[in-house]
């Protein structure tokens, strides 16, 4: 892993077109609103290379626009190098962190990888933020909504890490 003095996030969902973008987007809105963009640097991967290349979800891009953000970040796969490249790598849910240890190349690797849902302040119970792909517009709201609320924790958590 690179040191230097910025802390690298990496945003993980299945496909790279819905909640990882959209968590990207929230970070990066909260860091410079904050004054942050000399402390973090935020980008966001997909287990799967189904839509590699591509821009997010139509309905992900409409729910966000309303929120204020321009997600345009284009798909792509989770590589090796990048258990490398960031400090933090951060899944959506279960499977997906599943899915992270199991390309973790080291027990180092492993243990920088977080669930995102655990920094949840304002929706107790929930585990996990669902994917919204096959739901409706509901579904979208919901997952920006748990992601706006993780992230502002997640940035309050990542201040004080050394």
């Amino acid at each position: 892993m690179e040191k230097n003095m910025s802390k690298k996030i990496l945003f993980v969902c299945l496909g790279n077109i819905c909640r990882s973008p959209a968590a990207q987007g929230v970070m990066e809105r909260l860091i410079e609103e904050n004054g942050l963009q000399a402390l973090f640097s935020v980008d966001s991967a997909g287990i799967g290379s189904w839509h590699a290349g591509q821009l997010p979800d139509r309905r992900m891009r409409q729910h966000a626009q309303r929120r204020g953000l321009s997600l345009t970040h284009p798909a792509r796969q989770v590589r090796a190098i990048d258990f490398e490249r960031f400090d933090y790598i951060i899944g959506m849910d279960d499977e997906n962190i599943h899915d992270l240890r199991r390309l973790a190349p080291s027990q180092e690797a492993a243990g920088r990888i977080l669930c995102l849902a655990d920094f949840l302040r304002h929706h107790p119970g929930q585990t996990t933020v669902p994917d919204p792909y096959y739901g409706g517009p509901q579904d979208f709201e919901l997952a920006l909504d748990l992601i706006e609320d993780a992230c502002a924790t997640l940035l309050d958590w990542l201040l004080v890490q050394p």
